[in-house]
């Protein structure tokens, strides 16, 4: 418990004594300590706990000068590290204090250690010389006093009080007396007269002691020469001369005017000046003196930091025998001038600085200092450029430079201070000194991409792993704060809605088709795209960066597939959809390009060029250019009896039919696209070339059982051909009974050729049950419907019936020249139709 109280009650003391001290720790210790004498615990005086200081990197900063004392890391104990030598550091200055900064970290803190060296008495009096010789006229009354030269002590306090002692004489003794400055002088006195023939020459022995314990001792011998006849000794104006010269006086500078006078007459009144002794003696040769006039020169430089007062012992020796001397002192005062300039160091520097750094943040520590005095000495600091950081005093000769405005490192990512400092004299010197402060980047920036919407066109039937395009996101920051991935958000689309059929098999998000590479930003596919499934896929994507806490940017991107001709034409079934009644003059069959479809038609010899045989459907799932169809007489080749509409599908008599052509023709038809390349299917037409009549009964026959032209199976070509063979029979016959019986025969005639011209005008002519569309896209890939043309067959009384509807497609025409395709009508099928519907022209 006591040893609890007694912390607390130090803990408080330490923090009276700081606070009274302004913020330092005083230590003592005296010079020529030994390296790692405890000065002090420094880490305890200041509160720290144990291991404390290590951790927070307690240590010293040095300002320009060896401190002789560090930091011990583990104990935090202030200890020796080199000789100390208080002559050395402070000469004769009382008190020599070392003033010591002491930094600790996290937080950044700074404390003022005053250090002490006290003097030990460690230099013994020294006399300027080992033997000082006098010459005193043996004339010498008694109570004649001599100046001499005192011992110097390079110690102070105490150990540099001087006592003087001078060896036992019956003619002389010592005399010291004190000025009112506190000088002391110090005279040999004579107290006997001499006899310079009893004794010629005193030999004495001056001791100095200090006021040290031990004390220290030095002496000097005093010769004596007794002289004769000369007794008057040459007499100063004054006996103490006091100047003043400012430390810039060059050299052969006029100092000072010393005069003496000798009453004595003759050789014995002829005097000479010189200096005797200077105090500090190192800088004697600073000075000169003019033997004959006394006038006192400057030899050397003065500098006011270093030797502030000299002190001149000026002798005035006659040329008697023996010569005589008298004696004065010349004080010189140094005065100061702005001959040096401030000082900048920086004791700490903590860089860099977050952007995100608090008004106020200590940036940097700064000691400042100026060798000169008085105004000369004080120095005003300004930093440049003034924002955004600023100064702020802490102690005499100490700053911190703190931050003043908010920083922003995408404006500015490192900052060139210059710390401007500026003393007080006339003219004033001035000094810098220049830092670099570093922004570091925090995550303040957000991913942008360089546009909110991208458009991107994708041919389909692309390879899966293609790239379709690239997006990019800047930002601005840096390091993983600006370091970028990519991913795809959200979006997708319905499967099969580019069919346009509105049954599509659900919903499918974009990242079934698409992928984005999360370091490129390169936008994959992933499965080849069919323009037929899928026409547009709208989704977005995410650009996240890796900062702490991360940020996202968002971008649309549209992607549209682009058709290719990747579809060959397929040829469509019956309008019907299955073996219903066809009507007469339309074909229609399902067939590929590598499985043709067979047709078969009937066509009435001598029929007209022009009479329409069959149409040919097909559609093609391509859109565009690619989806236009043109059909093509593939076989036979040359002039063949019968020609194909090129963008129709009609198939019609190029010629009149003839017996010659023979009883069947085979056509081979291609359909094929615009693509590049185009695609094809094929589908082949067997054309029946019979007699009107028959073709008229067959025709009727389809229509009266609900069947038009049928696929070709081996079961119905063999019904044909004996359908064929039993008509020819049948017409036989009928010439046979015209032959024998006329009447009934003409009369049987008339009522056949009488059907005939009302069921046989286009009875090879096949037809859908409702209208054909022929629907075409145009380039720009809209579709369109245009200039529509109908033509209508009549094949009873009563109203006539829109069999066969062909549109004209609103379409370019295709690259090479027109096709020359100008289907004529025949007469008959001209009036028959008029007779009921008037015709509408192709």
């Amino acid at each position: 418990m006591s040893v609890c109280v007694r912390a607390v009650v130090r803990v408080l003391v330490l923090q009276a004594a700081w606070a009274l001290g302004g913020g330092q720790v005083r230590y003592s210790v005296p010079e020529e300590a030994k390296g790692g004498t405890v000065v002090g615990r420094l880490a305890q005086d200041l509160g720290l706990e144990a291991g404390e200081a290590e951790a927070r990197r307690l240590r010293l900063v040095s300002q320009g000068r060896r401190a002789s004392v560090e930091v011990s890391g583990a104990s935090g104990a202030l200890v020796v590290s080199s000789r100390l030598d208080r002559e050395e550091l402070c000469g004769k200055s009382a008190p020599c204090a070392l003033r010591l900064e002491v930094l600790l970290e996290r937080p950044l803190r700074v404390f003022h250690v005053e250090v002490e060296v006290t003097d030990i008495n460690d230099n013994a009096p020294l006399f300027p010389a080992a033997t000082k010789n006098l010459s005193i006229a043996e004339l010498s009354l008694p109570g004649s006093r001599f100046p001499l030269e005192g011992a110097s002590d390079a110690d102070i306090g105490a150990n540099a009080q001087l006592s003087y002692t001078l060896s036992p004489s019956e003619h002389f003794a010592l005399d010291m007396k004190s000025s009112d400055d506190g000088r002391k002088s110090l005279f040999l006195v004579l107290t006997e007269g001499l006899d310079r023939e009893s004794l010629a020459e005193h030999r004495l022995v001056l001791t100095a002691s200090d006021g040290g314990r031990p004390s220290l001792t030095g002496t000097v011998e005093l010769v004596v020469s007794v002289l004769d006849a000369n007794d008057n000794a040459p007499q100063f104006n004054q006996s103490v001369y006091k100047v003043q010269v400012p430390e810039s006086a060059a050299e052969g500078t006029l100092v000072a005017h010393v005069g003496a006078t000798d009453p004595d007459e003759g050789i014995n009144h002829e005097f000479s000046f010189s200096i005797v002794s200077s105090v500090p003696a190192s800088k004697r040769d600073v000075f000169s003196i003019e033997p004959q006039t006394g006038e006192i020169r400057l030899r050397g430089t003065l500098d006011f930091e270093e030797v502030r007062l000299y002190e001149l012992q000026i002798a005035a020796r006659d040329k008697g025998v023996p010569p005589l001397s008298g004696h004065c002192e010349v004080v010189v005062e140094v005065s100061d001038v702005n001959d040096n300039a401030p000082e900048v160091w920086v004791t700490s520097l903590s860089v860099p600085v977050a952007e995100d750094a608090s008004l106020g943040t200590v940036v940097a520590l700064l000691s400042v200092s100026d060798r000169d005095s008085g105004s000369n000495g004080r120095v005003r600091c300004a930093v440049w450029p003034p924002s955004p950081f600023g100064l702020v005093a802490t102690f005499a000769g100490s700053y911190s430079l703190v931050l003043r405005e908010a920083l922003d490192r995408e404006r500015v990512s490192e900052y060139e201070v210059e710390v401007r400092a500026e003393d007080g004299g006339a003219p004033p010197l001035r000094a810098s000194r220049g830092l670099r402060v570093p922004v570091s980047d925090v995550n303040d920036n957000a991913p942008a991409f360089a546009q909110a919407v991208y458009t991107v066109l994708a041919r389909e039937n692309n390879a899966a792993g293609a790239e379709l395009a690239r997006l990019w996101a800047r930002d601005p920051d840096e390091a993983g704060n600006g370091r970028v991935s990519y991913s795809v958000a959200e979006g997708g689309a319905g499967a099969g809605a580019g069919s346009g059929s509105g049954s599509g098999s659900g919903w499918r998000p974009a990242s079934s088709y698409v992928s984005v590479d999360a370091e490129s930003g390169r936008l994959w596919a992933l499965q080849p795209l069919d323009y037929e499934e899928l026409q547009v896929l709208q989704f977005e994507v995410r650009a996240v960066d890796a900062g702490e806490p991360p940020l996202c940017g968002n971008a649309t991107v549209q992607l549209f597939v682009v058709d290719e001709n990747d579809n060959a034409p397929a040829l469509l079934p019956p309008a019907g959809g299955g073996p219903g009644p066809w009507a007469a003059g339309e074909a229609s069959v399902s067939a590929s390009a590598s499985a043709p479809g067979s047709l078969w038609a009937w066509a009435a010899w001598g029929a007209p060029a022009g009479q329409v045989v069959a149409k040919i459907r097909a559609v093609d799932a391509d859109s565009g250019y690619d989806a236009w169809l043109r059909y093509e007489l593939w076989e036979p080749r040359g002039k063949g009896p019968f020609r194909v509409g090129l963008y129709s599908g009609e198939v019609s008599t190029a010629r009149a039919l003839e017996e010659a052509d023979g009883p069947r023709q085979r056509l081979l038809i291609v359909v094929r696209d615009h693509g590049e390349p185009s695609r094809s299917a094929t589908a082949t037409l067997s054309v029946s070339l019979v007699e009107g009549a028959e073709a008229a009964l067959a025709a009727a026959g389809a229509v009266s059982a609900g069947a038009g032209l049928r696929p070709a199976s081996g079961a119905e070509g063999g019904a044909a051909a004996a359908a064929a063979a039993a008509a020819a029979a049948a017409a036989t016959n009928v010439w046979l009974v015209v032959a024998i019986c006329a009447v009934s025969s003409l009369f049987l005639l008339a009522v056949v050729l009488y059907g005939a011209s009302r069921w046989a005008p286009r009875a090879a002519v096949l037809s859908g049950p409702g209208p054909a569309t022929l629907v075409c896209a145009s380039e720009v890939g809209s579709w369109s419907y245009s200039q529509r043309q109908s033509r209508s067959l009549c094949v009873a009384d009563g109203a006539g019936k829109s069999d066969l509807m062909v549109f004209s497609p609103n379409c370019p025409p295709p690259p090479g020249p027109a096709p020359k395709e100008t289907p004529q009508e025949p007469p008959a099928l001209l009036d028959t139709v008029s007779a009921t519907r008037p015709p509408v022209a192709p």
